[in-house]
């Protein structure tokens, strides 16, 4: 049997080194990945300015939001089902179809493009604005993947570097640059969007990931939205009952909140869906005076994504002052009702607060002393339990709080919340892509029939039905 021949140096080197448009491609990429964090930081920097006109609106006059907040959601969904209603929800189902093989590159603008990218920062930092419970962390996956999608204009014809490509690097750049994660992100590509990296430019797209991700630490500093908190002792006998019950009640909850977004967002045929059909704007306001209320009785706790809430439960020492069940209470209703009403925002910053409030609350319960341990373990559980994305919401919090020391107890917390969620709903975003697919990329309709013999008149009408445009179903989480 003749020997395999081994692969010559200097042919690799050439096919690796490739010509000099090769190179211009590697350069554009690369380029539109700092365009894509910086995008991530100016979207970053506009959320916390509405947040704190929100803040400071409902400190000065505490009754305000109970009009402020119903017209602003109001509002923002008129806008938005108006001019750009392909940036409604959360922008990850968005993505996830765009990056299918079938939906065609003309429909796919309707999906990801720069002009949808612009909607999302305006539509997510409006809805901050009104006070509704919205993160930024999941629109910055349709921001980013529509900027660096946008660098296919500018490659060559003869390209290796796909759509696809472009796009999973975008979505992922953009969890990298909201979190100041970059591990976090290729973690997230490779579990949710890709499930797989194409070998001949895997490593331009890493790189792409990690640039944008280095675009917003440089900017903001080696810190989390939520601060860092460094855990240096883990006792596994403090840990283990408690993370074990954290682990429990973050899947069910957890898996119950993914049930009612699904629920309420695909238009069960129930009344309160029927009135979201038939008056969105309505509804909107509706949604937005039932946040305003909670906002009012937890004090303005659950408005926004929930990072300052996270921030002071991290910064506790001890529990004692905590009032259990409250704040995740309410935190869970106001994140469902405001993404009910159709405003863009994410789940992934109000998941991590609700994460947090649950682990206060077991702390409180069951008198641990390691609060923050515990605290992060929920961030961890519910996370997963809404996403379904164990290793990215474990990446995730562990490079958040430095908790290289609970790798075992995070891994463990976000595998079995995953696992009851799952037992609880179908996962969140590739459930709503499905709907979303059925409004953007529709089967045809069989051609009618020929006419008798008669006049001419008007031609067949389009073969793609209303309803195949994006925007005539509901928004998508």
């Amino acid at each position: 049997m003749p020997r395999p021949q081994q692969p010559d140096f200097l042919d690799n080197l050439r096919r690796e080194v490739g010509g000099g448009r090769q190179w211009l491609d590697r350069a554009v990429v690369i380029g539109f990945a700092v365009l894509a964090g910086l995008a991530v930081v100016g979207f970053t920097w506009l959320y916390d300015w509405a947040f704190e006109q929100f803040a400071g609106l409902q400190s000065r006059h505490w009754w305000l939001p109970l009009l402020w907040t119903p017209a602003v959601t109001a509002a923002v969904v008129w806008l938005l089902r108006r001019w750009a209603p392909g940036a409604g929800g959360s922008g990850v189902p968005q993505v996830l179809v765009a990056l299918e093989p079938g939906v065609p590159r003309e429909r796919r603008s309707r999906l990801v493009s720069l002009k949808l990218s612009v909607a999302k920062v305006l539509g997510v930092s409006g809805g901050v604005l009104a006070g509704l419970s919205v993160g930024r962390q999941g629109p910055s996956v349709q921001v980013a993947a529509g900027v660096m999608h946008h660098a296919r204009r500018y490659l060559s014809p003869n390209t290796v570097i796909t759509d696809r490509e472009l796009l999973v690097a975008g979505g992922a750049a953009g969890i990298a640059a909201a979190f100041n994660t970059p591990l976090g992100g290729i973690v997230f590509a490779i579990e949710e969007l890709s499930r797989r990296l194409e070998q001949r430019s895997s490593g331009l797209m890493l790189a792409a990931i990690v640039v944008s991700g280095l675009v917003s630490v440089s900017v903001f500093g080696n810190l989390s939205y939520f601060g860092r908190v460094r855990i240096e002792v883990v006792s596994w006998a403090d840990l283990f009952w408690p993370g074990l019950l954290i682990a429990v009640v973050c899947g069910l909850v957890g898996g119950l909140l993914s049930r009612l977004l699904l629920v309420s967002l695909t238009g069960v045929p129930d009344r309160f869906c029927a009135l979201r059909r038939a008056h969105p704007v309505r509804f909107a306001a509706l949604c937005g005076l039932g946040v305003a209320v909670i906002g009012l009785v937890s004090d303005g706790a659950v408005n926004g994504g929930g990072h300052h809430h996270v921030r002071e439960l991290l910064a506790m020492e001890s529990v004692e002052a905590h009032t259990p069940l409250l704040f995740s209470g309410l935190k869970f209703i106001a994140s469902w009702w405001s993404a009910w009403s159709g405003v863009p925002g994410g789940i992934f910053g109000p998941s991590l607060s609700l994460g947090a409030g649950v682990g206060a609350d077991i702390a409180w319960l069951t008198d641990a002393r390691q609060v923050q341990a515990l605290i992060a373990i929920g961030m961890a559980g519910f996370l997963a339990a809404v996403t379904q994305t164990p290793i990215t919401a474990m990446i995730i919090v562990m490079e958040m709080t430095d908790g290289h020391s609970m790798v075992l107890s995070l891994m463990g917390c976000a595998l079995l919340s995953s696992l009851l969620s799952r037992m609880v709903s179908r996962p969140l975003y590739s459930t709503m892509a499905e709907t979303l697919w059925t409004q953007v990329v529709r089967v045809s309709p069989p051609p009618a029939p020929a006419p008798a013999a008669g006049p001419p008149g008007p031609g067949p009408a389009s073969a793609t039905p209303p309803a195949a445009t994006l925007g005539s179903g509901p928004h998508t989480p």
